[in-house]
């Protein structure tokens, strides 16, 4: 059994030099800025969770991942894991309590619970006139707002890491996490990625919180996030486009695994930053899958992923 069963993806934590260049880029992207101190920002999206996003000021680094727990009951249980802290109270902005823990790369995870909640941030769409229903927009003129886009919440974060086997095996029997697909390449049992999602036994849950991906190099290949719908992802890359300053690293495209349509960009320091709308959602009953690298790390519909994003890890 593992030790807690974290139920969603809470925060990433970064280290920038510059907090003024990368609120600028967040909000550029599609975060809020949900709070400011002398030392660190935390960014929020449209759902009513206190932040999605940490940076603190600093020579450029990934820090780590935050998870949310099921309760604070159940941080009790994971202070006894190997390696974790007592229950902290968190002396940040957006409280709460957490367990932190280290992962085999070195990369510190954090379990939350009891975060503060904030109003919702709405956001109006229009809707589709589809093949099926093409009146849902009976006599009203399509017009897309121009400026970035809406994130609503944090949905995954993906590893490179030399300790493959040991770093799937950590987040599995720590955090509870149950495979989507593994990924082989040549013979079944050489795996080199592996999709994880929450196990929320009959509720459904994104196809991937977690993907590992076996590396030469450790790192974070990307942290991702969910907008409203596929325009809205659209609307993002045009923006961010425009400003001729961000490294744009892949997309506009549809994944096979996990199916989501996507677009990936850098922030000023390297770490990558994904918009995706319309994800696949399982729950325990939809089991697992072993699927073949040619199968799997391609796009249903868009350009082959670039040597830059595949190859990437901001350590």
């Amino acid at each position: 059994m593992p030790w807690i069963k974290a139920t969603d993806i809470a925060y990433a934590r970064l280290r920038v030099p510059d907090l003024d260049v990368m609120e600028e880029f967040l909000t550029r992207f599609g975060l809020v800025r949900a709070d400011r101190t002398p030392t660190s920002l935390y960014m929020r999206g449209t759902d009513p969770v206190h932040h999605l996003h940490v940076s603190h000021k600093g020579d450029p680094k990934f820090l780590g991942l935050a998870y949310h727990a099921p309760s604070e009951e159940a941080l009790k249980n994971l202070a006894k894991a190997p390696g974790a802290s007592g229950v902290e109270h968190i002396d940040e902005p957006g409280g709460g309590m957490r367990v932190r823990l280290t992962e085999p790369n070195g990369y510190q995870i954090e379990v939350v619970a009891g975060m503060d909640k904030v109003a919702p941030i709405p956001t109006k769409r229009q809707k589709l006139n589809t093949g099926d229903e093409p009146l849902q927009r009976a006599g009203e003129l399509m017009r897309l707002p121009k400026g970035p886009s809406h994130c609503k919440r944090i949905a995954h974060g993906v590893f490179m890491t030399p300790k493959f086997d040991e770093t799937v095996k950590w987040f599995r029997e720590t955090l509870g996490f149950i495979c989507s697909d593994d990924v082989y390449a040549g013979e079944q049992n050489n795996l080199i990625g592996s999709f994880n999602r929450c196990d929320r036994g009959d509720d459904y849950v994104d196809h991937h919180v977690f993907f590992c991906l076996r590396h030469e190099k450790a790192g974070l290949n990307h942290i991702s996030f969910e907008v409203p719908d596929i325009d809205d992802v659209a609307m993002g890359h045009d923006y961010l486009k425009s400003f001729g300053s961000y490294e744009h690293m892949w997309g506009i495209g549809r994944h096979v695994l996990g199916s989501q349509v996507y677009d990936y960009w850098s922030d000023p320091w390297g770490h990558v930053h994904e918009h995706w709308a319309d994800s696949d959602r399982l729950n325990l009953a939809n089991g697992s899958n072993l699927v073949p690298v040619d199968a799997a790390l391609v796009s249903q519909w868009g350009e082959a992923p670039p040597d830059k994003f595949i190859n990437h890890a901001s350590p």
